[in-house]
This record gives C-alpha cells, structure tokens and sequence, in this order.
C-alpha cells in the first residue's frame, strides 16, 4: 500500500498544488490544502488512529465533523501541546505533529488492550462496586492506579507560548451555521438591510453543500453575493459553543494558521456576541448503528464517507457495506460506485423508495431490503460483515463500512436558556422547543428533510430575524437550486438488545450492556443513566450516542421515547480550552493590580514584590538579604534596633463626613466612637450581622464631623460597600457621606526606637514630642505644598508613626525621610517582616480574622463588655458562641530545639489521638529573632487544660511540641510604643 493509494485523481475542494508534510506517530505523511487531519490520513491509509477509553479497542474515524467520539489526537510539542483534538476538525497544515493517545507501547500493538478481557468486570459502576475496601481508607490506595489509567491525552506541562484575546461584538443578526439555510438566512437579512455575521465552525463555509458536487456552483454563487456585501462578515473557524440571556452568543476562533505563521496573532480570540437577533441553522447529525464491533476501525457514518469521498477526494474503501433505515445513505452509495467501489446495501426497511433502488442496481449495487448489519469482524480495521435478513446471515467482505440509522438536529445552542426539546415522530428526531420571538431555526436543525426546503426556510427566517432588529428592506428569492434529492424516508431505529460488545457511546465505551445493567439496577432516569454509565460525558457530550442510549433504556422501561425525555444541554457544545476562556487575563492581567506612588522606587532599589490584594507591596528588600527567610529576620532586627520605614499606601482610607458621622461609626464599630476626641485615633473592630468579626482598623477624628478611617489592604473595597450598604438600607436618614480617599494619598510607617528623632528631623515645624502627639494623635502640617498628617499608631509593638501626604508627592516625602532618617540608620522593610513584627506583638490579622472569629475569640470581648446597639452585637452573644470547646487566641512557642511550627498545623492536646481536625489550628507562624525561636498565633479550644500541645502538618508528616503562653510576645504592657 502506497501512501497516497485511497486519493482520487480530482474532485474535491481542494489546491492540489499545496502538498503539505505533516507526522503521525513520528511518520512523515503528506496531505494537500484543504485537508483535515482525518482525511489526510485516510488519503494516506491510514485507519487505525487510536485507542478507546476504557477498553483500549482499536478505533478508526467514524465522521467527518465536531461529532467525532473516535479519532481524539496531541497535535504539537512542548508548550504547545494539545490533546484530545478531534482528527476530523484540525485543519491540515505544513508541518503539522500529531500523535495518537491513550496506547503504550504502540498505537497497533497497546498492552492496555488486555483490559476488553476482563470487561464483565469493567461494566457501568464497576468503580463503587469494586474499589469499597477491605478497609475504609482502602479507596487512597486504589485512587493513584486509578489517576494513572483515567483519561486520554496528556496535557503539556510547559508555559504556553502562544496568546489568546478576548473581545465583544455586537451585530444585528447572528446566523449560526453555513450550509443551506444559514447562507440563505444571511443573504435574505443583510438585503433587508441588517448587519450580519455568519458563524461557522469549519474552515470552509457550505455545510453539507460542500459533500454535492452538484451543488458547487449554487454555492459558489451566494459565496460570491454575501462577499460583495458590506453588512455581511463571515466568520470560519469559529465555534458557537453557548447561548446565554439576552441574545448572548460565546464564540470561540481559531486562528487562521496561514496568518498565525505570518504574524503574532492570537491563537483563539474569545468573543461574547451581542445580537439582536439570532437564526440557528447548525444541522444535523448522522447516527449510527448500533451492533457488534461498530466500533472497529473502517465502520463510518455514512454521510462522513460522502463528505470524504466529494469534499476531500479520497476513497475510504474499496469494499463496502451500507447499511441503513432511511434513504440518504443511497446517495452515499451512488457516490461510492461512481469512483470505483463495489457497494452492498443493507436496508433494515420492508421497503426503499423504488427509483432508489433501481438506480443502485443499475449502478452495480447489491441492495438487499429488510436485511440489517449485525456485526462488523476484524481486529485493527473492518475485514468483512454479518448480515441478517429474511434469509439468515450471510458474511459479506469488505473493508469498510457504512452506516445510517436517521438523524440528530442539532439543537444544543437553543436548549442552552431552558427550551426543552420536541420529539417529532414523523422524523425520528428531538427538535428545538418554542424559542423567543428573537430567535429562529431553519434546515436540518427544525427537521427539513431536503436542501430545497432548508433554502426556502433560510430566506424566510432571515427576513424574519432582520424585522426583528429593525429592517425591512426588500429581499430577493435565491438562485435556484437544482440537485438530486430524497425525501429521506426514515424507518424509526431503535437498538436491537442482546448484543454483544455493541457500543453505544463510542468514546466512552458504553455498551447496550452497561444499558441493560444500569436499567436492571434502578437508573433509569436519562440523567441517572447518563451518571451511572458515563454515557454522553465524553469530550463528544454524547453527540452520536444520546438518542440511541434514550431508545434503548425506552424499550428496556416499555415507554414511548418522549416519556424518557433527554438530558440537559449545556454549555460548552464543543470543548473550549482554557486558554481562550482567559483571553488575556493571566499573569498580572488576571486581575487589574495597583501600584503605590513609591512603586518605581521600591523595584528600583531591589524590593521583591509581592501581590497583596490587588497592589504590588514590596516583600522583603534584597539589601537585607537575597532570600526572604533572611531578609526578614535582618529586617525585624534593625526596627526593633533602629527604625524601619515602610509603604502603607494600599491600606483603604475612607472620608466619613456629616453631622451624624460620629453616630453612624458608633453603629458601626463594635467599640464606641462617639466620645473620641477631634485630633485623636482609635482602633476599631466592625462585626458582620452574625456577629463575626468583619474587619479592623483605626479612626482619626480630624474635625467634630469629619473623620478618617483606614481598613486592612484586603478589605478595603468590601469595607467600603458595607459602609454604603448600611446608609443605603439600614440608616437612611443619617446624614452621612462616605467616601473613598485611598488613592489620594501616599503612607508611609516610620517604626522603631529612633522613629521620634526621624520625625522631628523630617517635620521640624512639627512637635512630635510624646505630649503634643502622644499614642493614637494626629498631628497635621504640609509638605510642599500637600497636606500631611501624621498619625502615631503601632503594628509592630515599636514606637512608630504613620505619615500621609497627596499621592503626588508620595515619592517625595519617601525620599526626604530616607534621606533625613540615614543618619539614625533608617532602612526600608518588606511586608514580610511587618507580618512577623505583628506576631510578635501579638496583633490579629486576616489569618485570625477568616470570618470564622468573633471578639471573645479574639480576646476583644472586653472592648464591648457595656456596649450594645451596634451592629452584630444581638447574635454576637448567641450560646454557641460561649462554648466552652470554642476556639481562643493563643500565642505558641515551640518546644523542640531544630523544629519549627507551620501556618495550618492541626493542635491537639497531649495524649489525644492525631487524627481528624483537632482542638484546634496554627493561624501565623514566624520566627522570632528576640525570642530565638519560631514562634505563632493560633486559635485553640478554651477546654484544653495544661500549656503544651501537638502541632501537626500532614503535609509534610511533621510533629512538633509547642507552649500555649500569650499572644502577646514582647513588651505586654506596651512601654515600647507608649514610650
């Protein structure tokens, strides 16, 4: 066998002056533009490209679409690989890698193949029935072989080196689809005068007019219309994968690979389009037979050999078998015979429209009427099949086989917003439900059986849709189009039960079996049956098995098949990478990040930075060491030495102004604020209306109705909406506004013994002497020309100031500090030891306050001790929060010398057993430069008696002993920062 040996000599839509290379495998092959990777590689001879999912049986191509269950390839390397491509969709281009998956050691000769011995033991569930013990834990043994065999492909490690966009789009008429109807719709809305945007999937626009050679020059007349058009844009290579509310379609498009080599183009774009009106003209799908070894490489879909055989030019076989229920797979037939095979029709019905069956005879067909396929033989490709009729079976050979058991529209964009679908007897087949007003159907997808009236219904949705949006101009009737066409007379199929080793969902290895087993079982709803068998989960979504599966499980129930109904439809119709989903949002691009006014300053003088919330905060600065374990500790041990400074812009600032400011904080803050003096700042702690701790922070009061709060980094925004929220619904009638000030002002923290003498070098015309600005006073100024105010509060336990001024001049005043403060040995630090230095000190932070905590476990219980009427404060004192096993802060030092404690170990007491959750966890570990030691916060239950306990991370399996002492570390009684 040659490698080109199944090529017809013409035909097709193809440039036969691009031979393109591509690898299968490793095996240089050769394809011709216009191919996809399927048909090169039946061009090729090639049949075997795969392995199925669970029993490893050789598969072979069974369509010529995105319906493809079979042939799942890894296109590319490294970065740029990608797995589980249908062959069917991938364009072929030079160069391209493909290799075949789920096999070792070879696609031909898979070890795993073994696994088809024991399938009475791989049946529907077999993984609840079979991996539940002996022991309880039993399932962490099984789980790791499990990982290993599951799936098919294998995704890429590496960065992926391409980038993806996403954008909206907006038009007036979107048509999905681009056989006959969609090209009619377009044309009939864009002469209405409507903008228009035809969707297709493929690379080539046409639909099913690309598989009728009869059909070229009519198509080849409204391509050339709608180009002409300049309200119509086409666009290929493009999937319509969800519809969402408001006439919302999520369009995925691959690049195309001419322009993608040429230029620095995205690989997909993401686009959310926006459309007046919708008309969903996506077809149908063929369905297959179902019999023993229909999944043997060589068995096809009918209507995929005619699009092989009149699109790709390439003669699948020589001997074949057509077995079929309806009457388009004659024209499939006629095809094949008209390019040199031998074909034998196996028709199922009593009966086959006469002139059908005369021209196939004529033709040199053996047509054989009520006589079905029920089995293919051969191991690695179809070598002859098994017929049943009135005279018995009969083994004919062949190498290849076609099959039609009627067709599927495809209505999962319209199911998508809740329409159910209809069953329509006269066709076999579920039909789109009732849409909205807006949205439309036309061709196979609402039933048409013939081009003829897809054409009819295109023009006449098209209208429809372009009135919709607004547009009426007059429309002409399209060319006319003349091809031989049937009526498509379909007998209802329905699986024959019995069957051995007859699949039903291809890519799934689903067999009428696994039917018959989960019915007998009790799963018999379709969404029971769907979970139970895996059936449909595939990256197909069942798209050639759910009908046959609901026909089946039907007749096994004795109902009609309306009465079994089918399952939901969801989004995505074709899979979706991630990579398209996230457009350019990855990286610093997930997210908007913000950067301080010192930023530029902090990178240039070797700050690592670090992502806290949505800013850049410098982590540790390299001049204090180059890996942060040190740099941290060296940075703590020069603030509580010297002084360090430290950028506290991204703290949220908030302006509370009004005549009822001071009521509304006294409301909100579960310590009082009315009685804080102008000039003065308190820490504050607010409650959610469960009364769990929300968030903490201080508030100066700048005027008699003015003040100024600062939130955590982490909660400014959420603070904020809560202040708001509570104007808007709880107290309107306060006469209040918030407001937020943050990035209108740069901070900054002097901190350490030194920090006074820094201050008053800086600001000399202000006094900072311990009586003008005692602990939590403000004193105001300017700096060049922008307010400043200096507030003296304390995160560290040190002596320290926080300095504020307009973010215009944040650098500045940065910059002027350094410069005055070099002489007292003023360094900056990183939020790494800001964390460490508030362990120490025994602060709370997010850890602590995880929405989980309430006052009295934060040891705050006497800051509200005679307060009441704030929020939070009525379930605040519910009993479940007086438990006596309820979690409190602790402070732990370990016990054990070369050991350290870890953020999330479990606690347990001395003697329990180490096992489940424990009387309690580790919520900030650091290690203490003036203790020696590491050392942590954590919240442990009120009831454990004594002051040691077990931390454990089973992470890392480490045990250690630590002491329960408080969470105050150093300097209790505050002399440090009072000083």
């Amino acid at each position: 066998m040659t490698l080109i040996d199944k090529r017809l000599p013409s035909g097709g839509y193809l440039d036969r002056s691009q031979t393109l290379k591509f690898t299968f495998d490793g095996r240089q092959l050769f394809g011709l533009k216009g191919d996809t990777l399927a048909s090169a590689l039946l061009a090729n001879g090639v049949t075997l490209v795969g392995r199925s999912f669970k029993y490893h049986r050789p598969r072979g191509i069974l369509s010529a679409g995105a319906e493809e269950p079979n042939a799942l390839v890894t296109v590319g390397t490294g970065g740029r690989r990608e797995p589980n491509l249908p062959a069917t969709t991938i364009e072929l281009t030079a160069g391209l890698d493909a290799a075949s998956q789920n096999n070792w050691p070879s696609l031909r000769f898979d070890l795993q193949s073994i696994n088809g011995l024991f399938g009475p033991l791989l049946s529907s569930g077999f993984y609840y029935k079979t991996f539940m013990g002996p022991t309880r834990s039993a399932w962490m043994f099984y789980e790791h072989f499990i990982r290993k065999a599951a799936g098919l492909g294998k995704a890429s490690m590496e960065p992926d080196p391409d980038f993806y966009d996403a954008r909206d789009d907006f038009t007036d008429v979107a048509v999905v689809g681009s056989g006959s109807a969609g090209l009619c719709a377009a044309r009939a809305a864009a002469e209405a005068g409507a903008r228009v945007l035809l969707i297709e999937q493929d690379f080539e626009i046409g639909g099913r007019l690309l598989s009728d050679p009869a059909a070229a020059a009519w198509l080849n007349t409204i391509r050339a219309e709608l180009a002409t058009m300049s309200n119509v844009r086409v666009m290929t290579r493009t999937a319509a994968f969800g519809q969402y509310d408001g006439n919302t379609l999520a369009l995925i498009e691959d690049a195309n690979p001419i322009v993608e080599g040429a230029a620095r183009v995205a690989r997909k774009t993401f686009t959310l389009l926006h459309t007046k009106s919708i008309v969903f003209s996506t077809g149908a799908i063929e369905r297959p037979l179902v019999f023993s070894n229909n999944d043997r490489p060589g068995v096809m879909l009918s209507s995929a050999i005619r699009t092989y055989v009149n699109r790709y030019a390439v003669l699948p076989g020589k001997e074949v078998v057509i077995a079929a229920v309806d009457d388009h797979a004659y024209l499939t037939a006629f095809d094949l015979v008209s390019n040199g095979a031998r074909v034998t029709i196996a028709d199922a019905r009593q009966s086959a429209t006469p002139q059908l069956v005369a021209k196939a005879r004529r033709l040199g067909a053996d047509v054989h009427l009520e006589t079905g396929i029920a089995a293919a033989k051969g191991k690695l490709g179809v070598r002859a099949a098994v017929l049943e009729g009135k005279k018995g079976r009969v083994e004919v050979a062949c190498d290849l086989v076609g099959m039609s058991a009627g067709w599927s529209p495809v209505l999962h964009l319209t199911s998508h917003q809740g329409v159910k679908p209809v069953y329509r007897p006269d066709i076999d087949a579920f039909v789109p439900g009732q849409l909205s007003e807006s949205q439309f159907v036309a061709g196979a997808v609402a039933g048409s059986a013939t081009i003829r009236a897809a054409v009819a219904e295109g023009c006449r949705v098209g209208r429809a849709a372009a009135a919709i949006a607004g547009w009426h101009g007059k429309v002409c009737e399209a060319p006319a189009l003349e091809l031989e066409e049937i009526d498509g007379l379909i007998a209802a199929y329905t699986p024959a039960l019995g069957l051995r080793k007859a699949f039903v969902d291809l890519q799934m290895d689903v067999t009428l079996d696994d039917i018959q087993l989960a019915q007998r079982e009790g799963y018999q709803s379709v969404e029971h049956l769907k979970r139970y068998t895996t059936l449909g989960m595939g990256t197909d979504q069942g798209k050639t098995s759910n009908v046959n599966a609901l026909k089946a499980m039907a007749k096994l129930r004795g109902l009609p098949v309306p009465a079994t109904g089918t399952t939901t439809f969801r989004p995505p119709y074709t899979p979706v990478s991630i990579g398209a989903v996230a457009g350019g949002a990855i990286g610093h691009h997930f997210r908007p990040f913000r950067l301080t006014p010192m930023h530029d300053w902090h990178v240039a003088n070797g700050a690592e930075m670090l992502e806290v919330g949505l800013w850049m905060r410098p982590w540790f600065f390299q001049a204090s060491g180059t890996e942060v374990n040190a740099a941290y500790v060296n940075e703590m041990r020069h603030v509580r030495s010297a002084a360090g400074l430290m950028d506290i812009s991204t703290l949220g600032k908030i302006e509370i102004q009004g005549p009822d400011a001071a009521a509304f904080l006294d409301r909100v803050y579960a310590n009082g604020f009315a009685s804080l003096k102008v000039g003065r700042a308190r820490y504050g702690v607010m409650l959610r209306d469960d009364g769990i701790v929300f968030d903490d922070g201080t508030t100066t009061r700048l005027d008699q109705d003015r003040f100024f709060m600062t939130t955590s980094t982490g909660k400014a925004a959420d603070v904020l909406s809560w202040l708001e929220f509570l104007l808007d619904t709880a107290w309107p009638d306060l006469r209040v506004s918030v407001s937020s000030v943050t990035d209108e002002w740069a901070g900054m923290s002097v901190a350490g013994p030194e920090s006074r003498k820094i201050l008053a070098a800086a600001f000399p015309d202000i006094d900072v002497s311990n009586e003008a600005l005692p602990h939590m006073g403000l004193a105001e100024g300017t700096f060049c020309g922008s307010s400043l105010r200096i507030m003296r509060l304390s995160y560290s336990g040190e002596r320290a100031y926080e300095i504020y001024v307009g973010a215009s001049n944040g650098e500045a005043a940065w910059l002027h500090v350094l410069e005055v403060g070099a002489q007292y040995r003023l360094k900056p630090y990183g939020v790494e030891a800001l964390g460490a230095l508030r362990i120490e000190k025994g602060h709370v932070a997010g850890p602590e306050i995880d929405g989980r905590t309430t006052l009295a476990d934060l040891g705050m219980a006497r800051m509200v001790a005679k307060r009441a009427t704030y929020v939070g404060e009525v379930l605040s004192r519910r009993d479940a929060f007086r438990a006596a096993d309820r979690q409190r802060l602790v402070g732990l030092k370990c016990s054990e010398s070369g050991k350290r404690l870890r953020g999330g170990a479990i606690l347990f007491a001395p003697g329990d057993l180490l096992e489940g959750h424990g009387r309690g966890r580790v919520t900030s570990v650091t290690y203490s430069p003036e203790l020696d030691c590491y050392i942590g916060l954590a919240l442990l239950a009120a009831d454990v008696m004594g002051d040691e306990v077990v931390a454990v991370y089973p992470m890392k399996s480490e045990t250690v002993r630590a002491k329960v002492v408080s969470p105050a570390f150093l300097d209790s009684a505050g002399e440090r920062m009072h000083g």
